[in-house]
């Protein structure tokens, strides 16, 4: 292995190291405890060294952001590829999404509250985050009925699950509703 070769290896490692560790910090405290100079504690690396990796805190959301969507697109494509017919797989994409938004807050908020500094729904958009609305639409645009654009339903479909991720968790929806919610999504959104 060449000197370059090691450097990049390193370099690499250091920024799987802050990207983790914010990720972590944030999953503890809340994304306003991640500071530049927390991490570089954490981390054990002087705040310059983080700042050659990252500009400052909105990158590494990005950062955690764009490493979130590629876990929730494996996700959603696990739980729905055990699913037998098209309900049942809408229905278990459903349950996979809100429990990802459940178990990963603070990588929720950096993909959908955050400002990462990513560009959705266009060219510049990281292809993990594609990826991930991929995942949604190859259930959900299965079931978006004739003369339904499937990605145009997907956006209703997701913007539908977000909002349910998000008043649970703000505590504006009780808990123990949320299978009857999952249920009327379903059976009022897609066509089965």
């Amino acid at each position: 292995m060449s000197v370059q070769e090691r450097k990049q290896r390193e370099r690499a490692e250091r920024e799987r190291l802050i990207v983790a560790t914010a990720r972590e910090l944030a999953e503890q405290r809340g994304w306003d405890a991640v500071t530049t100079r927390l991490l570089a504690e954490r981390i054990e690396y002087s705040q310059p060294v983080l700042y050659s990796h990252f500009r400052g805190k909105r990158e590494i959301i990005g950062a955690v952001a764009i490493e979130g969507a590629a876990e929730m697109a494996a996700e959603l494509r696990t739980a729905t590829s055990a699913a037998a017919g098209p309900r049942a797989r809408v229905t278990a994409l459903a349950h996979a999404y809100l429990d990802f938004a459940e178990r990963n807050t603070a990588v929720y908020d950096a993909l959908f509250q955050l400002d990462g500094g990513l560009t959705f729904a266009n060219e510049d958009t990281p292809e993990p985050l594609k990826d991930a609305f991929a995942a949604l639409m190859e259930t959900v645009g299965e079931v978006a009925g004739d003369g339904v654009h499937p990605g145009l339903f997907t956006e209703v479909f997701w913007a539908a699950l977000h909002g349910l991720a998000t008043l649970t968790r703000a505590g504006r929806l009780p808990r123990g509703d949320a299978e009857r919610r999952v249920e009327l999504l379903v059976d009022r959104l897609a066509q089965i």
